[in-house]
């Protein structure tokens, strides 16, 4: 069987996602055309962001800047659409806010003023992007209002940003070469000079002097999960692809990488109990249920366990599969009343969803499966007495309406549960990406355990430790990996060129 890969290449991309493919096609446009690495096979390419809705939050000014980034605004999206102003400063407080100041300033200097170049780039290589009106808008008083700073969002999702960028790679005539795993790294005095790989059960090693890791973190790996992010994430559903195993994280840690981040912390979601061990991309995103601001989520004791209403789903939802990992069971269900059904994603819709129904209350806690009935039941009178009925209900932004009195609040959004048909829907805890990773400069190049850079070992994407702590603000891990990717692209590429020049000056 021929190999898919040579024995030589200038620069070697390991991973296909949305930062391996924006890397690759950076560093082609300086003319270095990289060979691109894939563990997975081609009909599960893509790595995590082909499971995402595509949601990617950048920073703009004005309608104008906007649309820099946006394929194209209809006269209705214009008449119709508040589309407000997502301005630098907000998506720095945004980042700082959620990740309790413990983000590398630089890399969120990096993240926050190149994110909206960085879009317009890809839609320059073909990406096509519109206002994400399904899922970060509601319509009031005839006009959606965007109200989770992610105003944007890629056509056709995960899935379309996926086969654009491919189709954009096939255009600039980078290479995919699919079942290849990378099994290390190898180096000399003057930095990397190989890639060992992987295929077919056979292993090899291709000669590179630089190397892109954008391969995502440990996610997939159930002993490093446990390792690092502690009891029972083993046990733990993954959103995404089967392939981030953290090889990339362990190769580099390996020939002396500098570890940074958040390695105890990870992006985990309220995940459908019974979804599959990893993603399948024929549901995508959609085992995700991030309604819950609009209803109350109660444990196997029938009790609320966190404020659903603490802020924007944007703002929360990353941080709160870990909550439900920690109940009892490690499963949680949501609850609405029909006064907001009209308000839950399209998610909640889906066939292959874990649903209980009832005309009454009493009737919805017998189908809530594990759930102490009684304990529902106290729970939900108690929270009805407490919701401050006399403010007024208002999706679009922090209402203010609240509870008052209990010793789990609800601060926005609380409703109370008493019109029926009543619904409830099961989670447990899905994780998306982890938080730890290699410590990388504002070229993205990886430092090394003294500070210094490797020459030649770059990275971008999931496996970027520093940027991300305790939680996530929703949209910006496509965007990061976009900017980051891009960034080591470029930087890969100055790197072979220097060598080429130098090489050139010797034979002189």
């Amino acid at each position: 069987m021929d190999a898919p890969w040579p024995n030589e290449a200038e620069i070697v991309v390991v991973g296909a996602g949305n930062a391996a493919i924006c890397a690759a096609l950076a560093a082609a446009e300086t003319g270095v055309v990289p060979l691109v690495i894939e563990a997975a096979p081609e009909a599960e390419r893509g790595g995590n962001s082909a499971y995402t809705a595509g949601a990617m939050r950048f920073a703009y000014a004005d309608l104008d800047e906007y649309a820099e980034v946006i394929d194209e605004l209809s006269e209705t999206d214009r008449r119709d659409v508040d589309f407000g102003r997502y301005t630098e400063d907000r998506f720095f407080d945004d980042l700082f806010r959620v990740t309790e100041n413990r983000c590398d300033p630089d890399l969120a200097e990096m993240l926050v003023r190149r994110s909206r170049a960085t879009l317009a780039w890809m839609r320059r290589q073909g990406i096509r992007f519109q206002p994400s009106l399904g899922r970060q808008a509601f319509k009031v008083n005839g006009k959606f209002r965007f109200w989770g700073g992610v105003a944007c969002e890629v056509v056709g999702g995960g899935p379309g940003l996926i086969d654009m960028l491919y189709a954009a790679a096939g255009r600039a005539g980078i290479r995919i070469a699919y079942e290849t795993r990378m099994v290390g790294l190898e180096t000399d005095d003057e930095g990397i000079c190989g890639v060992r790989i992987e295929h077919g059960g056979r292993r090899r090693t291709i000669r590179t002097r630089a190397v892109i890791l954008a391969c995502g973190g440990f996610e997939s790996n159930a002993e490093m999960r446990a390792r690092y992010l502690g009891p029972d994430w083993d046990l733990a559903k993954v959103r995404g692809t089967r392939f981030n195993n953290g090889e990339g994280i362990s190769s580099a840690l390996a020939i002396g990488a500098m570890p940074a981040g958040h390695w105890s912390g990870c992006h985990a979601v309220g995940w459908d109990l019974n979804a599959p061990a990893f993603g399948d991309l024929a549901i995508g995103d959609q085992f995700q249920k991030h309604s819950y601001p609009f209803g109350i989520m109660v444990n196997a004791r029938g009790e609320r366990f966190l404020d659903e209403g603490a802020d924007f789903r944007n703002y929360t939802y990353a941080k709160y599969g870990r909550e439900i990992l920690m109940q009892p069971g490690m499963f949680a269900w949501q609850v609405f009343d029909a006064k907001v059904s009209h308000l839950l994603r399209d998610e909640y819709r889906i066939r292959e969803v874990t649903k209980a129904r009832g005309d009454t209350l009493e009737e919805l806690a017998a189908g809530m499966e594990g759930v102490n009935a009684e304990g529902f039941l106290r729970t939900v009178a108690t929270f009805n007495e407490a919701v401050r009925e006399d403010i007024t209900f208002d999706p679009n932004v922090k209402d203010g309406r609240g509870t008052a009195g209990l010793a789990v609040p609800k601060s926005n959004w609380a409703n109370t549960i008493a019109e029926p048909p009543f619904v409830a829907y099961a989670v447990t805890c899905g994780i998306t990406f982890t938080f730890g990773g290699l410590k990388v400069n504002t070229e993205a190049m990886v430092e090394n355990v003294a500070g210094a850079p490797i020459p030649g070992l770059f990275a971008a994407g999931e496996l970027v430790g520093g940027l991300f702590a305790f939680n996530y603000p929703g949209g910006s891990g496509l965007t990061s990996g976009a900017v980051f990717g891009r960034q080591a692209g470029e930087s890969a590429a100055r790197h072979i060129l220097a060598a080429r020049e130098g090489r050139r000056s010797a034979a002189q």
